[in-house]
């Protein structure tokens, strides 16, 4: 049954680029914060069609935690569903991703629409000067910044290596850094199609400070929060 659940989703997922293709178009000129708005609409639909076809749900703890003002959100990465369902629930959001994903036909160009920071992870001295210097730019547009500091999906139960990026652009821009936690991963595997019923916990932190702080140390105190969860 998991299975045929499974491939229904994914048939309805990728059905909706097409018409959420359009909605981007439309929403090109639209100002960031619209725009965002606008394009998550598909984020929403696919979270909805995912309890639909796969029962799994999700419950989102800490968004008392969620500043007004932009700030720098430090995720766990574990699944492909932080990075659609994110955006249902947090401020119109700028997240980090490997500019590969512009060449998907329909999905990549509907990405691309939503300006997202778009790196090249072949260089890393580079991809972090990227993070930095377009993650400035929508924070200024009033946008709130999504980075993985793991930099890609890491098995549930596992960790991976924390980049220093979420922290060198939290300082950069003067924004405050808060880490997010969740156990994805154990419901929508990173290298499995197969998606399990359940309800995926998601915990917001509160806000890290960055004053006095080496780069290494916030980053740890993110990586530390996140483990700390036990999820």
């Amino acid at each position: 049954m998991i299975y045929i659940r499974s491939i229904l989703f994914y048939l309805g997922e990728a059905l909706s680029t097409i018409p959420f293709f359009f909605i981007s178009m439309v929403a090109l000129p639209m100002p960031p914060k619209t725009r965002s708005w606008m394009i998550a609409g598909w984020a929403k639909f696919v979270t909805w069609w995912l309890r639909i076809t796969c029962g799994l749900k999700h419950e989102v703890i800490g968004l008392e935690n969620v500043p007004e003002e932009p700030c720098v959100f430090a995720c766990n990465h574990q699944s492909t569903w932080e990075t659609i369902t994110t955006q249902t629930f947090l401020p119109a959001l700028a997240w980090v991703l490997k500019k590969e994903l512009f060449k998907i036909p329909v999905f990549g160009w509907g990405l691309w629409a939503t300006r997202p920071i778009a790196i090249d992870r072949q260089d890393r001295d580079t991809a972090r000067d990227q993070v930095v210097r377009q993650g400035q730019e929508k924070i200024k547009e009033g946008r709130h910044v999504l980075i993985f500091p793991e930099g890609t999906r890491t098995a549930y139960g596992q960790v991976g290596f924390y980049k220093k990026g979420a922290a060198m652009l939290a300082r950069a821009a003067d924004a405050d850094i808060v880490p997010i936690a969740h156990d994805a991963g154990k419901y929508w595997q990173r290298n499995s199609l197969w998606i399990k019923p359940g309800t995926i916990k998601c915990i917001i932190g509160p806000k890290i400070s960055i004053s006095g702080k080496r780069d290494s140390e916030v980053t740890e105190e993110v990586k530390q929060w996140i483990l700390s969860q036990n999820l």
